[in-house]
């Protein structure tokens, strides 16, 4: 691979292959509050948040960690800025005393945290505004997690950037299946290792505790307790599922995310590690697997975008099987078959926010992945002109992005307000 590509490649896994704890869209919004009260150097009297719907579709019904149990975007706020450390990115809320716990909830009784929907052409967008006598402070988050788009103090602009969706840059042939693929194959393992060994500690710890402890509806567990033969595929789900359980839950360990998601990032990398356990493969060929999984996974999300009613573990499963099949020698015309196949069967799932049931969201995605696996190994496939399927892995997932992105809005829409609805 020419050496610019190839470089560029290295920095996407660096930039998007990293810790988060608990689920992001809460953490995004702690990581703005402990930013503008670091900006607004006290304490506030008075927050407003604003947040699009999908922040508040994402943040509803999920435990967020550090806070007893709570949920929702005024918990996420309050102890963003009673404990947050904006420093540490999206583990800014990691580090939390069991007094900052105590003074969070004194917080949301007085002054507490009004929230409010923003009015936005993005569907990633948050607004927060802190108060203290006649200090005011304005920071807004657009379409990433922790991308800074405005730093306002007292009416003084302190920080500004253009508001573009990152995820663009990731178009234009830059990622393809092609170019995954060869990246994966020939990758200097020096340059990639570190990030993907996090991954495969931190994301089989959380599967690991998921299976362990009671967290959300215990997918995990019940997939292995009601299977009668414990197959590697079996396997492969339930840890993934559990992981989920864990992490939707308000457990207090970090995952690396993929397309800014620890569901996806769990989804993506959880059942290649299995199969590679299963099969004896080397490290080697676990590492680059992995390599080939996760970037699958943020060439199909990058047309869909880090938020939309298109489920994201859909496009991590089939990332996880695509990796499945790597890691068993499959050609690249394979894989690409079991791409197209894959997202043939479960592009229907839709996202209603984050919380206990998207584990199970996550085992019907990998079931999708090892039947697309099996299609492909049998010979069969879903061809051109069937559905939403077009002539070549390229097109298909361009499609899909597009069914994502643009189809699904109004499904969106109607989401948000079923949830939203008394």
């Amino acid at each position: 691979m020419e050496g610019k590509l190839y470089n560029t490649y290295v920095a996407i896994l660096k930039e998007e292959l990293i810790p988060a704890m608990g689920c992001t869209e809460p953490i995004a919004v702690a990581f703005a509050a402990a930013k503008a009260r670091e900006i607004l150097g006290q304490q506030p009297d008075r927050v407003l948040l604003k947040a699009s719907g999908n922040i508040i579709k994402n943040v509803k019904s999920v435990i967020v960690p550090n806070t007893g149990g709570m949920k929702g975007l005024e918990a996420a706020a309050a102890i963003g800025i009673v404990a947050g450390d904006a420093a540490k990115g999206l583990e800014v809320i990691s580090q939390v005393t069991e007094d900052q716990k105590e003074e969070m909830k004194h917080f949301l009784e007085s002054p507490g945290v009004a929230v409010v929907a923003a009015e936005s052409d993005f569907v990633f967008d948050i607004w927060l505004y802190l108060f203290r006598g006649t200090d005011e402070v304005l920071l807004r988050i657009v379409e990433e997690h922790t991308n800074i788009v405005l730093i306002e103090k007292n009416g003084e602009t302190l920080y500004q950037n253009n508001v573009e969706e990152k995820q663009a840059k990731l178009t234009a042939n830059l990622l393809t299946v092609s170019n995954i693929y060869q990246f994966s194959n020939t990758c200097d393992l020096d340059d990639i290792k570190d990030i993907i060994k996090r991954q495969i500690d931190y994301n089989t710890a959380i599967s690991e505790e998921g299976l362990r402890g009671d967290w959300g509806a215990n997918i995990g567990k019940t997939i292995l307790n009601y299977e009668d033969n414990i197959s590697v595929h079996i396997r492969a789900k339930a840890k993934a599922a559990a992981g989920s359980d864990a992490r939707m839950s308000g457990c207090e360990l970090p995952v690396v995310i993929n397309s800014g998601s620890g569901n996806q990032g769990i989804t993506v990398s959880v059942p290649v590690i299995e199969y590679a356990k299963e099969l004896g493969s080397s490290e080697e060929k676990l590492y680059r697997a992995l390599v080939f999984a996760n970037l699958l996974g943020l060439h199909q999300k990058a047309g869909i975008g880090r938020l939309s009613a298109y489920c994201g573990a859909v496009s991590a499963g089939c990332a996880a099987g695509a990796g499945i099949a790597y890691l068993q020698g499959c050609s690249l015309e394979q894989i690409s078959h079991l791409i197209v196949n894959c997202l043939a069967i479960a592009s229907g799932i839709v996202c209603d926010g984050a919380k206990p049931s998207c584990a199970a969201k996550i085992a019907a995605s990998i079931d999708s992945a090892i039947l697309a696996y099996n299609m492909m190994i049998a010979g069969e496939e879903f061809k051109a002109g069937e559905g939403i399927v077009k002539k070549g892995v390229e097109n298909t997932i361009r499609e899909v992005s597009s069914l994502g992105r643009n189809g699904m809005r109004e499904t969106d829409t109607e989401i948000i307000r079923i949830m939203t609805s008394v």
